[in-house]
């Protein structure tokens, strides 16, 4: 672990960490030191660096948060993650906690980490509401995940339900979603069925090849382990054993959402994400199933509510102004 050494003026903060392992310091610090000068960008704090010391500078809160900051890019180099400056930007949106009232901040840096492990890759939380969010997918039986694009949704769901299929905890993948473009009327469209839903199933797929090699991925579904299929397609079924996720789940309708969750079955799990303030449906929020769900649902015991706000998009930082910007009162 990092040690730390404090010396205080004032509201003005001066600390310096040690890092144990020096031949990690370039990882830590990135090309150029491009990681710290986010860091001193982000918070308005002064760094320094010699050797395997850090010397940071600024108000005490902000040089605390750089600290913080500091140590879980350490931390995950440590497990030998590569780290990207998303990751950076992610990190410090995580120290981003509200006023205590001069209750020292808690020390996080033992605490085991939550993590899911898929063939090809580990996922970490990476944004304030994705740790409470992975130990929900990993705890109870229907998860309500709702929020803007860009918070991992979708893709924590399918990493968690890949994670169970590999090690056997369920016998297959079922991934939904609503094809609301084509009014579910499928056979409008030209091509085979597979042709037909692929377009709107895509996010998925991308995900799951993420998680799984491609040839895996492309067995998986072949065999029906993996299913990936519209809405429509869930009728009149009963899921047990299974991990069930449906997407966009703000583009369903009432009828369509009591219909889904009452596939549940025995030893399933089930995920619907979506973002409410994006519905496509006609009559908008009021109609929209998701909505409907969640307010009657809420509170019901092995059913848990998430829910992501811009603080957790962990695409470009531009992505959660610009969501700050439309959920906002307009001009």
């Amino acid at each position: 672990m990092a040690k730390r050494a404090q010396a205080k003026a004032g509201d003005m903060s001066r600390l310096e960490i040690t890092f144990d392992k020096p031949a990690l310091i370039t990882s830590v610090f990135g090309e150029f030191d491009r990681n710290l000068v986010a860091i001193e960008n982000s918070l308005g704090v002064y760094i320094s660096a010699r050797g395997n010391k850090v010397q940071i500078e600024g108000e005490a809160a902000a040089t605390a948060r750089a600290r913080d900051v500091l140590q879980n890019i350490y931390s995950r180099v440590m497990r030998g993650e590569e780290i990207e400056m998303e990751v950076v930007q992610a990190a410090i949106a995580m120290t981003d906690e509200p006023d205590l009232g001069g209750i020292a901040r808690k020390d996080t840096s033992k605490e085991p980490e939550v993590m899911i492990r898929t063939r090809k890759r580990t996922l970490v939380p990476r944004s304030p509401m994705q740790k409470p969010y992975m130990e929900a997918l990993a705890r109870d039986d229907i998860i309500f995940a709702l929020g803007p694009a860009g918070t991992g949704k979708t893709y924590l769901a399918v990493a968690q339900a890949v994670a169970m299929l590999i090690t056997g905890a369920v016998d297959r993948l079922i991934l939904s979603r609503p094809a609301v473009e084509a009014g579910e009327r499928l056979g409008f469209l030209p091509g085979d069925m597979k042709e037909k839903v692929d377009p709107y199933l895509r996010p998925i797929y991308d995900a799951l090849y993420d998680c799984l090699p491609a040839e895996q991925v492309e067995r998986r579904i072949e065999s029906g382990e993996i299913e990936i299929a519209p809405l429509a397609f869930m009728r009149g079924r009963t899921l047990s054993d299974a991990f069930i996720i449906l997407d966009e789940a703000q583009n369903t309708t009432a009828a369509q959402m009591k219909m889904f969750l009452t596939r549940f079955g025995m030893n399933s799990r089930m995920v619907i994400a979506g973002d409410p303030q994006q519905v496509d449906i006609p009559g908008g929020e009021q109609y929209s199933g998701l909505n409907d769900a969640v307010s009657r649902l809420e509170g019901v015991d092995g059913i848990e509510t998430v829910r992501f706000t811009s603080a957790d998009v962990v695409r470009h930082p531009l992505v959660g102004r610009i969501v700050d910007a439309y959920e906002g009162p307009s001009a």
